[in-house]
């Protein structure tokens, strides 16, 4: 089975919603260098394929191995986020199972008392997230507050911190951290 270079070349480069302007700028290529690829009407080498793929950014074996009939799951229903959470603080995790994952995103949910820990939680990358419905108390580094149903919150995952709900209802909340931390 011989590999459609030119084909394949252009459904990636448009599944990553770049022109081919774009892509050879990317690549440090001229515009028809991608133009004659796509149409099948040079075969580059190894090396100059690979220099294009940079621009995307997409490995050798990425591209060779995708599979361009099948599509990654992209909705889930609430039954399909896994529960990572235990039992006091659920972590709905979205998309857990989806290989080479970029990022977290979850649907907390804080019990009344229900806390991350004693221990102050570090990790590599950046967490965010809006509360939805409840309060929790959260402190980042040497700072505290607590946050209500529209405040949000932003930082550096690597500064110490923990999440708390001191009130008498459920909190909720939406975040996103990446790297993936789970």
């Amino acid at each position: 089975m011989t590999t459609d270079v030119g084909g394949q070349l252009k459904t990636v480069r448009v599944m990553y919603g770049l022109s081919q302007r774009e892509l050879a700028k990317r690549a440090g290529v001229t515009n028809g260098t991608i133009s004659l690829i796509e149409q099948n009407r040079v075969s580059p080498s190894i090396s100059s394929l690979k220099k294009v793929l940079e621009g995307i950014p997409m490995s050798l074996a990425e591209f060779f191995t995708l599979d361009m009939h099948a599509s990654p799951q992209v909705f889930y229903s609430h039954e399909e986020l896994a529960d990572i959470g235990d039992g006091e603080v659920s972590l709905r995790l979205v998309a857990a199972k989806r290989p080479n994952r970029a990022m977290t995103i979850m649907h907390e949910r804080y019990r009344p008392g229900a806390d991350t820990g004693t221990d102050m939680l570090s990790h590599k990358g950046e967490e965010g997230g809006i509360v939805l419905s409840g309060k929790v108390e959260l402190s980042v580094g040497g700072q505290t507050r607590v946050l209500g149903p529209g405040d949000a919150y932003y930082f550096t995952s690597a500064v110490p911190h923990r999440f708390h709900n001191l009130g008498p209802e459920p909190c909720e909340i939406i975040s996103a951290c990446t790297p993936p931390t789970f």
